[in-house]
């Protein structure tokens, strides 16, 4: 029988993994819609997960399911919007300054913050935090909770094993990538290997709008 602290962590991480999946799809969907082609928009190097909407997803939990059902709507989208600008500028903020890359640049984007979110996006952080908490969150954690003890169990060690390697694969990649981009040949087996498996042209193929920090896109 597992405590009611670890069955919590592992609700929260099958949502993290359901809106890391479901924000992949919704990303390529809208780039699709903009734009009239279909584009990759992951954020590991296997499975097609989109982390910055499992952790949001997460985060707005984490903070928010205190007093959900008495808290207000509006102290509800203010801050969820305030949470979702939050992490995507901690995000952006960290991808350049550990691997100086861009995965997005608002610059160019109305009443943008330092070009790592903007103030329209934050406003629709708010609503979909809004939707999520009040609609969203409730019905799902209710489904969740009805998966048997030992089906969750399996769920959270297989996952949580295999998030963990691709996180360490992609973040070893990237760190790669930055030091082939300064000429600086790998010091170990494991470098060569990872220069080996995910060449430039991998990774900007699996990371499409990944560019060097200062390149202003459109997202």
């Amino acid at each position: 029988m597992i405590t009611n602290k670890r069955k919590e962590l592992q609700n929260l991480f099958i949502i993290f993994i359901l809106f890391s999946i479901l924000g992949t799809y919704y990303e390529e969907i809208r780039w699709y819609i903009i734009h009239g082609v279909w584009s990759k928009r992951v954020g590991l190097i296997y499975g097609p997960f989109s982390p910055i909407y499992g952790i949001g997803a997460v985060v707005f939990a984490s903070i928010l399911n205190k007093n959900n059902d008495k808290r207000s709507i509006l102290k509800t989208f203010l801050y969820s919007a305030l949470i979702g600008g939050l992490v995507e500028y901690i995000v952006s903020f960290g991808a350049e300054f550990f691997f100086d890359l861009d995965f997005w640049n608002y610059g160019k984007k109305f009443l943008n913050i330092n070009g790592r979110t903007t103030i329209p996006y934050m406003i629709f952080w708010g609503i979909l935090g809004t939707v999520y908490m009040k609609i969203i969150y409730p019905f799902i954690i209710k489904m969740i909770k009805k998966i048997p003890e030992k089906i969750t169990n399996i769920i959270f060690k297989v996952f949580l094993i295999f998030i963990i390697i691709d996180y360490i694969l992609t973040l070893s990649a990237m760190g790669r990538m930055v030091l082939r981009e300064k000429s600086i040949e790998p010091y170990t087996i494991y470098g060569e290997l990872l220069d080996k498996l995910y060449p430039d042209e991998f990774m900007h193929e699996r990371f499409p709008v990944m560019r060097k920090s200062g390149t202003i896109i459109n997202k």
